[in-house]
């Protein structure tokens, strides 16, 4: 079932890219939603065995959950409002995940001056993007500001699992986490300063790269 899960995710995925170039809003509809359904069902029996991690699971709900309120974007704003919420609590649910896939060992973890250098970019990026973003924002600035730093932490925690886990499994996580602030800076750019060409297509391949590395990695962490 694993494998049938995970060739699911690969194929609705290819569909979810294609309604981005290709208007098929029909489909887009069918796929989007069964993105984190399948990836979901992946992580369910890759570790049913060893035990399924619930904060995972509704780390993958409430991404499920944002996905299907930004369909709905077009209709009405508050689903934009809704989305960034459910994201905002599936990246807190991811934080606590990341404390949780990782050993109590600090012997070779990034400790003060390597934290402080190896953070400051991440920082950087999330803080520099809403001071561009800062002036368009509009009755926005609060959301998108709490949302930002919610996110910026989330890179934070993956970044810091560093030395606590395997090499691949802190690879695999790290990078998603970063793809998934790229994705969601992808967004905010798009919405509130200028559209970006193709910034469906780009968001989404950031996105499902993130998720996917995200999920990986946190099933390859090995205590």
């Amino acid at each position: 079932m694993k494998k049938y899960a995970l060739i699911l995710f690969f194929f609705f995925a290819l569909v979810e890219l294609t309604t981005h170039l290709i208007d098929l809003p029909n489909i887009h509809h069918v796929s989007k939603p069964m993105l984190l359904i399948t990836l979901a069902l992946y992580y369910y029996y890759s570790v049913k065995h060893e035990g399924v991690s619930t904060i995972i699971m509704l780390a993958l709900f409430f991404s499920w959950l944002g996905d299907v309120m930004l369909m709905y974007v077009a209709n009405r704003e508050i689903y934009f409002m809704l989305g960034l919420g459910a994201f905002l609590i599936a990246h807190v649910f991811y934080i606590f995940a990341y404390q949780q896939y990782r050993i109590e060992d600090t012997s070779k973890a990034l400790l003060g001056v390597q934290r402080f250098r190896f953070s400051f970019p991440i920082i950087l990026a999330g803080t520099g993007l809403v001071t561009i973003l800062y002036n368009h924002l509009g009755d926005m600035k609060i959301p998108v500001m709490v949302y930002a730093l919610v996110i910026v932490l989330m890179v934070l925690n993956a970044l810091f699992r560093f030395g606590r886990t395997t090499l691949t499994s802190f690879s695999m996580v790290f990078f998603g986490a970063t793809l998934f602030m790229i994705s969601d800076s992808l967004i905010a750019i798009g919405k509130f300063l200028d559209p970006i060409p193709y910034g469906g297509f780009w968001v989404m391949i950031t996105y499902i790269s993130a998720q996917y590395l995200i999920v990986e990695g946190l099933i390859r962490h090995k205590p």
